[in-house]
Parts: C-alpha cells; structure tokens; sequence
C-alpha cells in the first residue's frame, strides 16, 4: 500500500474577519494543513481599553470560524512586543515631527517577524494572511504584485517584507475579488461573511490627539504658529498633532486657506502657507527596502505616497548606498508627508519601498 504524502502545514493569521476566514477555506480546499492563530495586542487604559484587531468579540468569531472549519485556533500573547515595536515608534514618530505608518510597520515587525517566525516553531512550512496583494514566480524570482481586485489592493502595506518573507507567504485571495470572498463565506456559512471591513488604528480607539496626551504627554507643548517668514499667525497645540498639507483645525482667519507645510521642531513652529506653496516635484526617501534590485541609478516607474491614493509616474534616482533615493515626479504633487511610505511601482509589480523624509 503506498503511504500517503503529509500535507505540508501552514499557519493563518485570524482575525475574526471575512478575509482571513475565507483564506483558510481556500488553504483547506488547496490540500494544506491548516493552523488558525490570532495576536492578543496591546491596549491601553481607560477609553483606550480594547485594542480593535483582538477584541473578544474577534477572537470569538476567529475560533468560531476555525471550529465550524474543522482547524486548530490558537490566540498567542504579543502586547509586549505589539507595545514596543508598534506603538513606541508611533509615539516616537510624532514626537519627531512624522506622521507615522504603524500598519506598516505592525506587517513587518509583527505579522511577518513575531507571528512567522512562531509559525515556523509550530513546523509550518507557510504564512498566510487574507492580504489581497499576489507573490508571482517569474524566471526563478518572487515577485509582490498588486491583487487583482485594485479597488481591495494591499500591495502598499505588504512593501515592507522582504524576499525571505515572500518565499514563505501565501496570499490565497490575491486573484480574488472581495464580492466574491463575501459570497464565498455565505456559501459555506460563516457568520462572518458580511463583517464589515476594520478602518481605525486598532490601538487607538478613537482620536489620535486624545491617545497622544495620554501616552506622549510631552507632545502637548502649545507654540506659534508662522508664515514662511517667520510672522506669528496663531497658536498651535503640539506639532504632533498636525500633519503636512493639513488644512481645517488651524483655528487661523486668514484672506485665502492655510495649508501645512512643515515642523520646525526646535523652534517649536508649526509653518503654513497658501495651497500654491504646498506642491513640488521632488522629495527623498530612505530606509529603502528592494524587493527588484534597481539595474541602474536612474529609472522610470510609478509611485505611491499614502495608501490607496492616486499613482503618479516619476524618476527615481537611487542613491550609491541603496539606502535611499531621489523622487523627481513628472508633475507638480502635493507635498509628501514626512513618515509615511512611498511605494514604487512598474505596472503591477512593486520594486519596493522607503520612508519619506524631510528635504
């Protein structure tokens, strides 16, 4: 009798939601061994008590789903490392003058560190995710593409893995259409299948500047705000609690909108000026990660600066340390903000990512 093969095990990140739920039905049907796991996740006190993506209800719904589908759930504890990795570098992001990216930052460091790597201690040979974004083999190489549902696309907050990531990964719902993950869910009667989408900074709860004068008190440092020239206009609150191109909260009467245009950290100012100051066409960007290593030092592609906004072609102009590059758009854009990530793109393809940075 010819012994049957063992099926090679993946693990799935659950988050009590449609996505991830129907990820591991298709991992099922695919033939995997297939493992459900959610993160408890710092949260905060008082208003701040929950942490979004680890509710009760959540986890409720995960290990639901996971019964009903006949797979092991297991909910494993990192708020430690949640808390030190994600939400100190949001509170320090903000005490710098950036607007941070923690989701990001939570895709690199906690999913695809903390949770791989015990998915790997578990024996998975995969990680898999609901992520709507697609890893492609072409010519003994792994490419990150966009997921074929561009108006559900996370190719973005996916731009920070690395290559060893990729070859680990599976996406399951990369081709598939969010509609009919929806009706895939209530074919196989999941609660789940009409959850709306998570919106919110799960660790939040709610306003951004309320969380900061709880947790970074020393952000509420109240200044002037000042024109390019240096004239005193009105107060601010605390930088942190502004962004670049911010317009409404300014709390200024003025002939014409006042947009922000920078932080003056050791000066305390917080700088606006009329919409036509707030555009360029160029700006830098470091902590680069390559997923496509640039053939030369100068290329064509297209670039993304928040998620899901509008691309826009551009040079860009790699730096000799690789660690950085110029963005020289073709036309005038809006001023990138400080902290984000811009993502660059060739058709569907990302070649990676960095950090915008001051100029």
């Amino acid at each position: 009798m010819k012994e049957e093969k063992p099926k090679e095990k993946v693990v799935v990140a659950m988050s009590g939601g449609v996505d991830s739920s129907v990820a591991a039905i298709l991992l099922l049907e695919q033939g995997y061994e297939v493992i459900g796991v959610m993160l408890r996740l710092w949260k905060g006190e008082g208003a701040f008590l929950e942490n979004e993506c680890c509710t009760p209800d959540s986890i409720s719904m995960a290990r639901n789903v996971a019964r009903k589908l006949g797979i092991p759930f297991f909910v494993l504890d990192a708020e430690d490392e949640f808390k030190k990795k994600v939400v100190d570098y949001f509170l320090e992001s903000h005490r710098s003058g950036e607007t941070p990216n923690p989701c990001v930052v939570c895709n690199q460091v906690i999913r695809w560190g903390f949770l791989r790597n015990r998915a790997e201690l578990m024996g998975a040979s995969f990680f898999a995710t609901g992520h709507y974004a697609r890893i492609v083999s072409e010519n003994n190489h792994l490419f990150l593409k966009k997921g074929s549902d561009l108006a559900k696309d996370q190719s973005y907050v996916l731009s920070r893995l690395t290559s060893e990531d990729l070859c680990r990964t599976i996406l399951p719902l990369g081709t598939w259409r969010k509609n009919d993950v929806r009706r895939k869910a209530a074919e196989v009667g999941l609660a789940v299948s009409e959850k709306p989408d998570s919106q919110d900074l799960c660790f939040v709860g709610g306003d951004i500047a309320d969380f900061l004068k709880r947790y970074a008190p020393d952000t509420y440092k109240p200044g002037d705000i000042v024109d390019e020239k240096g004239n005193v206009l009105g107060k601010h609150e605390g930088l942190a609690f502004y962004t670049i191109g911010q317009r409404k909260g300014l709390k200024i009467a003025w002939s014409e909108p006042l947009f922000v245009i920078g932080k003056d950290i050791s000066r305390n100012r917080l700088i606006v000026a009329p919409h036509d100051h707030i555009q360029t066409r160029v700006f830098t960007i470091n902590q680069t990660n390559w997923f496509v290593e640039p053939g030369c030092e100068e290329y064509q592609g297209e670039v993304m600066i928040r998620y899901r906004s509008t691309l826009f072609p551009a040079k860009i102009i790699v730096q000799k340390n690789d660690l950085s590059a110029r963005i020289e758009t073709d036309d005038m854009i809006g001023i990138p903000t400080p902290g984000q990530l811009a993502v660059i793109y060739q058709g569907d393809i990302v070649l990676g990512s960095g950090f915008i940075t001051e100029n």
